[in-house]
């Protein structure tokens, strides 16, 4: 060894090194557990949200072709509907509930945040359907596409975010 390897060792430097190391290692650990997390709760969520979808479809196609009533009726219901049903399942297997805001008010803001899904839901459908021409289902499944990551998101930072 040189003698400013020696002074290098002899100082401590390399301990720091070390150091240094074992907190990066530390952090890359806990964005690799994070990651994993937000992805299992997106993979739970992404089932579940396919059952409501389910139930919004149902509901919708029995609304709309079954009995005959507007598109936007239908999907409205079918919406609403599906909303009570996600959160029912939501707290059971993705988010905890009361982490952050007691149930009652939890329930309210589920709902809230959904309302502003519903409105891109039916603004979705709405250009498919009526400006675009295309199939209402097919209309209704890209409206619904489009609003699963929003309520996934809002649902996830603002609502059942840890305090």
């Amino acid at each position: 060894r040189s003698a400013g390897a020696m002074a290098y060792a002899r100082s401590g430097a390399s301990s720091s090194i070390a150091s240094d190391e074992t907190v990066h290692s530390s952090q890359q650990a806990d964005c690799v557990k994070f990651l994993s997390n937000q992805s299992k709760l997106l993979a739970r969520y992404f089932v579940i949200g396919g059952a409501a979808a389910g139930v919004d479809f149902s509901v919708f196609a029995l609304l709309y072709s079954g009995l005959g009533w507007h598109w936007f009726t239908s999907a409205t219901i079918g919406f609403l509907l599906a909303t009570a049903f996600n959160y029912a399942l939501s707290v059971y297997f993705v988010f905890t509930s009361g982490v952050r805001f007691a149930r009652r008010h939890e329930i309210a803001l589920v709902f809230l945040v959904s309302s502003v899904g519903l409105m891109m839901n039916q603004l979705a459908l709405w250009i498919g359907f009526e400006k675009l021409q295309i199939d209402v289902y097919l209309a209704k499944v890209c409206a619904t596409g489009s609003v699963f990551f929003w309520n996934f998101g809002a649902r996830r930072y603002f609502i059942f975010r840890a305090r």
